[in-house]
C-alpha cells in the first residue's frame, strides 16, 4: 500500500512538471489567436522593395553574360545540346556556332 501511494505521488509530480503552462508561453499573442488577418500577414513585406527587386531582375535579364547567352543559344539547337552533354557548352558552341563569324 505504501508503494502505491509513493508511485501515485511520483506520477502526480511527473504530470505536474510536464503539463505546467509557463508564463512565457502566455505572453505570446499567438496563444490567444494563432491566425492573422490579411492586412497583418503582409505587413512585413514592403511593396517598394518588391517592385525594385522585380525591376532589377528585368535589368539583369537584358544584360546577360556572354557565356550565358551562348549557352542558351546552344540549348535551343538540339544537336548542339547533345554535343554539350558530352563536351560542355563552350566546346559545343565553338563547334556549331564558332565558324560563323
Amino acid at each position: 500500500m505504501r508503494t502505491l501511494i509513493v508511485l501515485t505521488l511520483l506520477a502526480l509530480s511527473v504530470m505536474a512538471a510536464t503539463c505546467y503552462e509557463s508564463h512565457e508561453s502566455m505572453e505570446s499573442h499567438e496563444y490567444l489567436n494563432p491566425f492573422l488577418n490579411r492586412q497583418r500577414a503582409n505587413d512585413f513585406i514592403q511593396a517598394d522593395t518588391r517592385l525594385g527587386a522585380i525591376s532589377q531582375e528585368r535589368i539583369r535579364e537584358r544584360h546577360k553574360a556572354l557565356h550565358e547567352r551562348q549557352k542558351e543559344i546552344c540549348e535551343d539547337y538540339y544537336p548542339c545540346d547533345l554535343y554539350a552533354f558530352r563536351h560542355g557548352y563552350a566546346a559545343a558552341y565553338r563547334h556549331y556556332f564558332g565558324r560563323r563569324r
